[in-house]
């Protein structure tokens, strides 16, 4: 068996470490195995999982349904080509349907978010004869041009300018409010300037309104009531079709099975990926009404991938969808959000350095700040590794005590699987604790 430094030497000479410089890529953790909510290195030392890994392993890991079941279909039948019908691709098809919202009862298999979102927006323009997209500015949809593209995520930026159509607009960001700061919220104003933009856009130009449930990595930024709601209406008035990023906050990860639920609207399209199968196999799909979909009875659907189906990720599909509801899943995330949010709370109040806390589910965030009057971040937006400050000894002291989770400038994600249990919760939080006093070291106010 290879020594952990062998392995790393071997990533350094035939693999792209991603998102980074290749001479930046620091002592990555090398995983050996894993199973629910624990993962642990080639050395043995043990690691609680915080993050999902990246947001996607809702179930845990090492689910014995999940890999029973990529096994038996691997055995019969491992790979079909997209024009033909198998039972899996059907049933997998059928059952998510029944766990969406309303009438969105047609799927299109793709391998991922990204490809998912890039699919729904050409369905829309083919749908509508209109080209422009409007956007989020703190947003995630993807790292393929197209979906880069459509992201707000700095990260778009070397690739620009990326493909044509794309218009941004400010999020529900109270804390950070671009229209100037309310605890509340500012209901109206962010509205309005959604509304706002796209009439100066013309109407009659845009395609769809693309935009995450629940903003995920670019900040765990949680629309306020109403906000859905009025930017759904408008949407429908103008003949704009409405598409709801759910990759990061779908499959129970809120709460709710979708976290659009939790806004009583149904979407026009539905971009889901990552807890579809929670990583064990590559899988996205986009939902559509049967309004959206009927288009297509009688107009080509000039949409395909050559993995389109693939009946080894339908198969996973299919198996983890049942294991949300064999495991009261959703309802577990729902309680231990619960739990979570008040352990959020309590920190926010220990912690000078704790400006704001985000949670919704087990979908959490805590936004650390040099100075709670100014809300000075911690490390500034789009922080180079140079940059982060005080940020860098938190997440080395997390790693250090043996929690992983998600740490991006300024932000500390708290995103573990819905199967943790309150000693694993509680666990995770006072290690997080622990590793906030670094952080307050840093504050200046």
């Amino acid at each position: 068996m290879q020594t952990r430094s062998d392995i790393i030497d071997l990533h350094r000479k035939h693999n792209f470490f991603p998102w980074t410089a290749q001479d930046a890529v620091g002592d990555p953790i090398v995983m050996a195995r894993a199973k629910g909510v624990e993962f642990w290195d080639v050395d043995g030392k043990r690691y609680l999982d915080f993050s999902s890994q990246l947001m996607n392993m809702n179930i845990g890991h090492g689910h014995p349904k999940v890999i029973e079941a990529i096994k038996e279909q691997a055995e019969s039948l491992a790979f079909c080509y997209p024009q033909y019908a198998t039972e899996v691709k059907g049933r997998a098809a059928e059952k998510l349907a029944s766990l969406a919202p309303g009438d969105l009862n047609k799927v299109l298999w793709t391998l991922g978010g990204s490809e998912s979102i890039e699919n729904a927006v050409k369905m829309a323009r083919m749908y509508t004869g209109r080209s422009k997209i409007v956007t989020r500015y703190r947003s995630y949809h993807g790292a393929s041009l197209g979906s880069s593209s459509m992201s707000g995520d700095p990260r778009r930026l070397p690739h620009e300018p990326g493909i044509p159509g794309i218009v941004r607009v400010h999020d529900p960001y109270a804390y950070r409010c671009p229209f100037g700061y309310a605890p509340e919220g500012n209901l109206d104003a962010y509205v309005n300037h959604v509304i706002q933009t796209i009439e100066f856009e013309g109407p009659e130009t845009v395609a769809a309104i693309l935009m995450e449930s629940v903003t995920g990595s670019s900040g765990l930024i949680i629309p306020p009531q109403g906000y859905w709601q009025a930017i759904a209406e408008y949407a429908r008035s103008k003949g704009i079709l409405i598409i709801a990023d759910e990759v990061m906050a779908g499959f129970g990860r809120t709460g709710k099975m979708f976290a659009i639920e939790h806004y009583d609207v149904v979407p026009d399209l539905m971009v889901v990926a990552k807890g579809l199968t929670c990583g064990y196999i590559p899988l996205g799909a986009v939902i559509a009404r049967d309004h959206v979909a009927r288009f297509f009875d009688k107009n080509m659907l000039s949409c395909g991938l050559t993995y389109n189906g693939h009946p080894v990720g339908c198969a996973a599909a299919l198996a983890t969808m049942q294991v949300y509801s064999d495991e009261n899943l959703v309802e577990n995330s729902r309680v231990q959000g619960d739990r979570m949010a008040a352990h959020l709370n309590r920190l926010k109040d220990k912690h000078k350095s704790v400006g704001d806390v985000r949670s919704i589910g087990l979908f959490g965030v805590i936004e650390c700040v040099k100075d709670r009057t100014t809300r000075e971040p911690m490390a500034p937006w789009n922080a180079k590794a140079s940059e982060m400050g005080a940020m860098s000894k938190v997440a080395a002291r997390l790693k250090e005590r043996g929690l992983s989770t998600f740490v991006r400038w300024n932000w500390v994600f708290t995103v573990p699987p819905l199967c943790i249990t309150d000693a694993d919760l509680d666990e995770g939080i006072a290690i997080i604790d622990e590793a906030l006093n670094l952080a307050d070291e840093g504050y200046t106010g």
